[in-house]
């Protein structure tokens, strides 16, 4: 895969879509044409058969400081019959994530607040360096956020915790974040990409098949009864059984090797 963008940097690395946010100078903020270089670098990596898991992260010492102000209050003044302004493509593109058939690992590099927390919570798993720093932030600047920060931080760390940082707008270690629950793991600065490459790695070895269906079914059961949820997961499986990577795993651990997954 071979993707040249101005604001974005794809990397194939190993079994990994690499894409990291490429202004670093504006603390990667998020632009429009930013977020359809997302979409476009996400669109290539679902039909591609060699990446197990799509990262994303920061060059310089932002993660992502979340929206550029400047260009949301451009873009909705923008009136242009059939040109979507940034909300709408923020909604779409992290939407995207959030539905996207293989496992999202966020890398924060450095600094994730307002929409760069927002771009964090839309990813499934979630590495820190230990110098990062994660919040809200949108209260600082008198701005509701739009993406996540009321409606999903709460489920992601609790009530309390996320009404903390949606009114006071601080900014918490990496570590708090790791004791919310949100963060999945934190590690020394200079090991972060490691870390990530050795995660992605250990899910080259599953069933590309079963980690998109795990993922649907997580996902889905946030919004169900627990009836509901347990319904959705038997039916998943009724169908499951049918799959080559089932038959495949089941065949491996009789013969005692490695399952060889194929992803159907």
């Amino acid at each position: 895969m071979n993707l040249v963008f101005e604001n974005v940097l794809v990397e194939h690395r190993g079994r990994g879509l690499w894409i990291t946010l490429n202004l670093p100078k504006d603390m990667n903020a998020l632009t429009v044409k930013m977020l359809d270089e997302m979409e476009k670098a996400l669109t290539a990596a679902e039909g591609d058969g060699e990446i197990t898991a799509v990262v994303f992260t920061g060059a310089g010492k932002a993660f992502c400081a979340g929206a550029n102000l400047k260009e949301i209050l451009s873009s909705l003044e923008d009136k242009t019959p059939g040109v979507k302004d940034f909300l709408e493509r923020i909604s779409e593109v992290f939407n995207q994530i959030r539905a996207f058939p293989k496992p999202v690992i966020a890398a924060v590099n450095g600094f994730a607040v307002a929409g760069g927390l927002e771009l964090v919570m839309a990813c499934d798993l979630i590495l820190a360096a230990e110098s990062a720093k994660i919040g809200d932030a949108h209260s600082n600047f008198g701005i509701l956020p739009g993406a996540g920060g009321a409606a999903v931080l709460p489920r992601k760390i609790g009530l309390n915790r996320a009404k903390y940082l949606m009114f006071t707008g601080d900014s918490v270690p990496a570590s708090v974040m790791l004791e919310y629950g949100l963060v999945n793991q934190v590690v020394p600065d200079g090991e972060l990409v490691a870390a990530v490459d050795a995660l992605i790695e250990k899910l080259a070895m599953k069933s590309p098949l079963v980690l998109g269906k795990m993922k649907a079914l997580a996902n889905n059961a946030m919004e169900q009864t627990q009836a509901g949820a347990l319904h959705q997961e038997l039916l998943y499986l009724r169908n499951h059984l049918k799959s080559y990577d089932l038959n495949e795993g089941l065949a491996a651990f009789n013969e005692k090797r490695k399952p060889e997954f194929r992803g159907y």
